[in-house]
């Protein structure tokens, strides 16, 4: 469900458009902040704290050995469609022990977007079972990481055992048009599920 004319942020602006909340998810360092930070039309919020040792023993760095930062709570950013359509977008936190901070982040969400890495595909895979038990659309995006081996997007399908009616495409999140491409992927997947919905 959207958030019919209504601002959640309370921005006096947007008083009669339509503000529609989308999740970012994937697992810890698939390009969740990136995303959001390509695709925002505000200067984003993030919550990232600085990688220390004390949380070497939780956070797997393997494929992601550069990684410095992690988001500790969440990202936010927004994006205008159109004068009556804006997005809000909140990234999730990767890693399994910010996991109870989902539920609440998914209240009043349209959809969201799944992102993947082919170098720890596995991570991703609690994302999509989470949003396939609470009934909330998806689509899976590939983020296409240098040096990381290419797959076709029905390999990548295949691995995750997805629903055929689950959209997928490869991106480059750190472009801000290959990351808006799989908004309106995403949002042309709503449109399309919310039309074939009987009356």
């Amino acid at each position: 469900m959207a958030y019919e004319n209504s601002d959640p942020v309370g921005d006096p602006e947007l008083d009669g458009v339509e503000a529609v909340k989308l999740l970012i998810a994937g697992g810890f360092g698939v390009g969740k902040t990136t995303l959001v930070s390509s695709v925002s039309e505000i200067r984003p919020l993030r919550t990232e704290e600085r990688l220390t040792e004390l949380g070497a023993a939780v956070d797997d760095l393997n494929g992601v050995e550069n990684k410095t930062t992690t988001t500790v709570a969440l990202d936010f950013g927004r994006i205008t469609i159109n004068p009556k359509v804006v997005l809000y977008l909140f990234g999730t936190p990767g890693q399994d022990r910010f996991w109870f901070m989902w539920k609440e982040l998914s209240v009043g969400a349209l959809g969201a977007v799944v992102l993947a890495d082919t170098r720890r595909l596995e991570d991703c895979f609690p994302a999509v079972d989470f949003f396939e038990s609470r009934g909330i659309d998806f689509v899976v995006a590939v983020n296409c990481f240098d040096g990381a081996d290419l797959y076709e997007p029905d390999e990548v399908r295949a691995a995750l055992d997805l629903d055929p009616g689950v959209p997928m495409q490869l991106c480059d999140v750190r472009d801000r048009h290959s990351a808006k491409l799989v908004l309106e992927t995403l949002l042309e997947h709503l449109m399309h599920r919310a039309m074939s919905m009987p009356a």
